[in-house]
């Protein structure tokens, strides 16, 4: 076995490392996957980077709806930063130990950015529902203030929300072995290694995700409701047109994430022998929502459109 096993003075065994093996059933090919994956990651950095930079030098972006896309660009570069480089490590370099405290760390990380991007996306829906619900006062509701606000509740809420997956996940006692049928270290994963009972752990996830993504969920259904039903009173079709294209690209992105988010989290709770396509969707959970939010935003907003032809050619008269 190549598990690195600590003795002690009892029959138990305590590992110190665990083995990811990355991709279950096509190990032997699976370093080709590393190509996509890299140019995923790259365009992903690139992307949002580009989206910072342009929100950054227009003065026309600068405000609530634009500062918002900018947070979820900032969390999208750690989400994709928290997984990616050791996935490629994994796949170029067979660098697949991986230390308890930095597996912990990653669930820990993991958790606490997929739960920040939700709350984003809730800011975002809250922001259309004030924008075409109530159109006069949005100036005076959605300010530069609120958002600030709302981002520091999203950061303490996930970052302290999150903390007791990791924490249940190194209290279990892991005896036997260390290999992991994974390329990042996913909490039910991980603890489906372990020798005693693991049941907190899933109860603890499952509960996390119900009053965490599930409110999120819930409050991102009412506000679309209510402006779906606002549309419908407009008597001008035109204008139902473009109040409902505002939010096309939001919902895009949000039936994405969290239509994947449930099929990760049902083929976990059901316990089956590790297979491929969940693994492969819980890796590209964390790399395609950042690299698709970008060129989502891009392709149905005008204004960030124009915005990033000024910062091209702003950098071309610098050259």
């Amino acid at each position: 076995m190549s598990a690195n096993i600590k003795g002690s003075n009892s029959s138990k065994f305590q590992i110190s490392e665990f083995i990811l093996l990355g991709f279950p059933g096509i190990h032997s090919w699976q370093h080709w996957l590393s190509w996509p994956l890299a140019l995923l990651y790259l365009s992903a950095i690139g992307a949002n980077i580009l989206i910072l930079i342009t929100i950054h030098q227009d003065p026309s972006l600068q405000q609530p709806m634009y500062f918002l896309l900018g947070i979820l660009s900032v969390v999208d570069i750690s989400l994709a930063t928290t997984t990616m480089p050791k996935i490629l490590a994994i796949f170029w370099f067979d660098a697949k130990v991986i230390s308890l405290p930095e597996c912990f760390a990653q669930i820990y990380a993991i958790h606490c950015f997929v739960g920040m991007e939700s709350g984003i996306f809730l800011c975002m829906a809250f922001d259309r529902y004030v924008a075409i619900c109530h159109p006069l006062r949005y100036p005076s509701i959605v300010t530069n203030s609120l958002i600030l606000k709302a981002t520091l509740f999203m950061v303490l809420r996930n970052g302290l929300f999150v903390i007791p997956v990791p924490v249940l996940a190194a209290q279990r006692n892991y005896c036997s072995g260390n290999e992991i049928e994974h390329c990042l270290c996913s909490n039910l994963g991980v603890t489906s290694l372990a020798c005693d009972d693991r049941r907190p752990n899933s109860i603890c996830q499952l509960v996390l995700a119900w009053v965490g993504m599930g409110g999120d969920v819930s409050l991102i259904i009412l506000s679309y409701t209510l402006i779906l039903l606002s549309v419908l009173r407009l008597n001008s079709a035109e204008a139902s047109s473009k109040a409902l294209s505002t939010c096309s690209s939001h919902l895009i992105l949000i039936l994405f994430f969290y239509t994947t988010v449930v099929v990760i989290s049902v083929t976990h709770l059901a316990e089956t022998k590790a297979s491929l396509i969940p693994v492969l969707l819980n890796v590209l959970h964390n790399i395609i929502p950042p690299s698709l939010n970008p060129i989502v935003y891009a392709l149905r907003t005008k204004e960030l459109r124009a915005g990033f032809q000024k910062v091209f050619c702003l950098g071309l008269k610098n050259k």
